[in-house]
């Protein structure tokens, strides 16, 4: 064989090889992505105690995080609570109860304040500060892994 149709040949198969690893790599990120349990999993949305409301559903959640629903149904205003965008109990509230991503999510607040229609929903450091927040603040919605122990906040059921 002349050289130069070696070294073609050489070239194809290494790039053949070099796609057959990233495919393979591909999937074994994939089968480890699809076993792995998640991070951090959400129990339910919870609410102060008097909190006239027991369920919500996925969309009316998603309306009161997007701040797109400011008043409760008796009239009482919604105070929203988030962690981080970056912390996985959001990533994985944003992803599993509202459906969204979190850049989604980040976008719609982003939209408001800079449009000079809303504020961005109140941000805490962590979920103890959460709860604690939710317990103190009327009309307040938030969320956590498990239902809190603290008896002035309570789960809102999604349905």
């Amino acid at each position: 064989m002349p050289p130069g149709r070696l070294d073609a040949a050489r070239r194809q198969a290494k790039r053949a090889g070099l796609a057959a690893v990233s495919l393979l790599r591909g999937l074994i990120c994939g089968l480890l992505c699809a076993l792995w349990p998640p991070a951090a999993a959400v129990q339910d949305l919870i609410v102060n105690q008097d909190s006239a409301h027991r369920q919500v559903t996925q969309n009316e959640a998603r309306l009161y995080f997007t701040l797109r629903l400011q008043r409760w149904p008796d009239g009482q205003p919604v105070q929203t609570f988030v962690l981080p965008d970056e912390d996985p109990l959001h990533v994985a509230f944003t992803k599993n109860l509202l459906g969204l991503f979190p850049y989604q999510l980040r976008s719609a607040w982003d939209r408001q304040v800079f449009s000079g229609t809303g504020q961005a929903p109140t941000r805490v450091a962590d979920e103890s500060e959460m709860i604690r927040q939710v317990a103190t603040t009327p009309g307040a919605v938030g969320y956590a892994r498990s239902a809190p122990r603290d008896p002035r906040v309570r789960t809102l059921e999604v349905r």
